[in-house]
């Protein structure tokens, strides 16, 4: 014991290294997507989160967009806890069969215009679980979907990209 706190001691955390406070990669997606947002409904977007069945790595990377590095406050988007407030369902994990009609209920309670985003590839495709006898496989079998964000998970920069592409369509 005393061994483990001496070299904790010595050598320092095992952190990652601290990112560069402004990085323009992040800082040019973000102001792209709060200017198409601004463009499209006249406001920030507001994003519902709903988890199908996932294994929740998916939600890990969408949590951080809300930390303080990537910080979509600041764009003008926004997590709502309600779907009537939403104007995008971002839905996560392949549907389970008990998650059906939530996800069912979800999506007609959103008000229109609406944009269902499928984020990763269990949502996109089904993933491992498309032929699981307690799985409706991907979200479009279950709702009509409007973009895919493949990965396993996606990663917060493609994310953001796929949010700018869905507000740049016409």
């Amino acid at each position: 014991m005393r061994t483990l706190l001496i070299d904790a001691l010595l050598k320092g955390p095992l952190t990652e290294p601290v990112p560069a406070a402004d990085d323009a990669e992040l800082l040019a997606f973000g102001a792209q997507l709060e200017g198409a947002a601004r463009r499209r409904l006249g406001r920030g977007l507001a994003i519902r989160q709903v988890d199908a069945g996932s294994c929740n790595g998916c939600e890990l990377e969408i949590h951080a967009l809300s930390n303080a590095y990537y910080d979509l406050e600041r764009f003008g988007l926004r997590f709502v806890a309600s779907p009537r407030h939403a104007d995008v369902l971002l839905v996560t994990g392949p549907v389970t069969t008990n998650m059906r009609e939530a996800l069912v209920r979800t999506y007609e309670a959103t008000p229109g215009p609406k944009w269902v985003v499928a984020a990763g590839s269990c949502a996109c495709d089904g993933g491992l679980f498309a032929q699981s006898y307690a799985c409706a496989g991907a979200v479009e079998n279950v709702i009509p979907v409007d973009l895919r964000i493949p990965g396993c998970p996606p990663a917060p920069l493609s994310l953001l990209k796929g949010l700018i592409a869905l507000l740049q369509r016409d």
